[in-house]
């Protein structure tokens, strides 16, 4: 398995190892060297690293210096466009269809602030 964008799942194939702390994904350009890219990182864990020796990082998803950072390729968990594609799909279904002809027509509201503010 090769190494993909912890954020986008874009390849990294082509892009030289050790990662720099500098090193942007080329779709997305969120930071590469990042705690959600490491093999240490464990959302499960107090402090989410399985490395009792290494700093603390406030922000798991920033580049930082650790020294520990080993990217793994597994790091990318799918998600975003892909996930909110079927609710997105059932929200579009369920406001974008016309009434049915067999529905009876809503009475047309009257426009209240226009009859407040008349003159």
């Amino acid at each position: 398995m090769s190494l993909v964008c912890w954020k986008c799942g874009t390849s990294l194939a082509g892009m030289l190892l050790p990662l720099s702390r500098r090193d942007p994904c080329p779709s997305c350009r969120a930071d590469l060297h990042v705690c959600k890219l490491c093999r240490h990182y464990d959302a499960h864990r107090a402090g989410q690293c399985r490395e009792l020796a290494a700093d603390r990082v406030a922000d798991k998803t920033r580049a930082n210096d650790c020294g520990w950072f080993v990217p793994r390729p597994e790091a990318y968990r799918g998600g975003g466009a892909v996930m909110a594609q079927p609710g997105r799909s059932a929200l579009d279904a369920l406001f974008s269809n016309p009434p049915a002809e067999d529905e009876p027509a809503r009475p047309a509201k009257p426009n209240l602030l226009d009859d407040l503010f008349r003159k």
